[in-house]
């Protein structure tokens, strides 16, 4: 029986994950050390997790608002007004989510028709393009480049607008190359914005993981951004959350409502128990002044510098991350793009790191490093990469 001939057209032509693909491989290999899963190596804080634990001993297992937990939309409210002076109803304004994904992915639903075009900086998240795809509409990549950090430039966004755009992702601090668009970088990009009518999909799901003086800056704080702006996040990353599976959408009353629908039919409500854990993630952050997320940047920073400098200093050029957990180090001086030093690396080293072409053609002569692991296991892929560059070139 032929399977194929039954499965759609936008599921058939969308292609499979290039991280998941790629560390299939590495999965099955003894010994492989891994620099290349975004997920914190940290346990979620015991007293954050003693929330859910708790929720269970007293019997609350059924569903939930569609919404989420009012508790929880109104502790989210409080965090956004406390750390970035935004203001959202928790009764209109907040949708509970199954991650940070299903955000995009509702999102995405709720605004495109078939033909509509979305714009996406390139190299970012491997999601947004294929679910742009499924919706039916046109993912167009803006190739940003590293001389520029990685930033979105108003000229670059200004060349993709075309009659068809509907929407902006803007995907910062970044997945892959730990880049951040300060303030006035976003206040140089939002009057084009307003002049052609974009709505903004802002996946802010590495928004405390920024390092040096500036804390993240969501796009909905720039003046004329408020309305326009769709606020993704969750708790995956900086609250070591990432199996609990809870992130939320702010926006607009009349863009939760649509989305609200659809969240409804397809998945009904978060699990119940990870909302209680999240509850307690932002409340024992509220009132102590997020201590166990700050600790966990701190290492981060630290994991931060030593890869990087240790990078350049091996002679792989990698421009400074300023947000994330990820190093996006160009490869191009070995002779080999992003997917064959991958592929060669694990072969002769067994070290696994993602090839920068999964997250866009503007990747391919880069490499991914999360530093989402100890500084131990860093140290010794690092050794190993060394070993590796000096016998290319003998």
């Amino acid at each position: 029986m032929d399977f194929n001939k039954y499965i759609s057209k936008a599921a058939s032509e969308i292609p499979p994950s290039g991280i998941r693909k790629f560390f299939d491989i590495a999965a099955e290999m003894k010994d492989c050390i891994s620099l290349g899963v975004g997920e914190p190596d940290f346990i979620t804080p015991t007293n954050f997790s003693k929330y859910g634990i708790d929720s269970v001993n007293q019997g609350k297992t059924q569903y939930t608002s569609n919404n989420g937990l009012i508790e929880l939309r109104r502790a989210i409210a409080r965090y956004l007004k406390d750390r970035y002076a935004l203001e959202y109803s928790a009764d209109t304004d907040i949708l509970v989510t199954v991650g940070a994904s299903e955000g995009i992915d509702i999102a995405l639903r709720m605004l495109i028709n078939p033909g509509d075009e979305v714009i996406v900086p390139s190299p970012s998240y491997v999601s947004y393009a294929p679910c742009i795809s499924l919706c039916g509409g046109v993912p167009v990549p803006i190739n940003c480049k590293a001389e520029n950090s990685f930033k979105l430039t108003p000229q670059e966004l200004e060349n993709a607008i075309s009659k068809k755009t509907k929407a902006l992702i803007l995907p910062y601090p970044n997945n892959p190359t730990g880049a951040i668009m300060e303030r006035k970088y976003l206040e140089a990009i939002a009057p084009i914005i307003e002049k052609h009518d974009l709505i903004v999909i802002s996946d802010e799901i590495y928004s405390e993981l920024t390092y040096g003086d500036e804390r993240h800056v969501s796009i909905a704080e720039i003046p004329g951004m408020y309305d326009r702006t769709i606020l993704l996040n969750g708790f995956s990353k900086a609250f070591a959350m990432t199996g609990w599976r809870i992130g939320y959408i702010a926006t607009n009353a009349t863009f939760i409502a649509a989305m609200r629908k659809i969240h409804q039919y397809a998945i009904m409500c978060a699990p119940t128990a990870s909302q209680y854990v999240a509850l307690g993630a932002l409340e024992e952050s509220l009132k102590n002044n997020y201590k166990e997320v700050s600790e966990m940047v701190a290492e981060y920073d630290k994991r931060r510098k030593y890869l990087v400098n240790r990078l350049n200093e091996i002679g792989l050029t990698c421009f400074e991350p300023k947000g994330a957990f990820y190093a996006f180090p160009c490869v191009a001086s070995t002779g080999m793009n992003g997917q064959e030093f991958a592929t060669t690396l694990l072969k002769a080293k067994k070290v696994a790191v993602v090839p920068g072409d999964a997250f866009g053609d503007s990747g391919k002569d880069f490499v991914r490093i999360s530093y989402a692991y100890s500084v131990e296991s860093i140290k010794k892929a690092l050794d190993k990469i060394e070993e590796f560059l000096k016998e290319l070139k003998k």
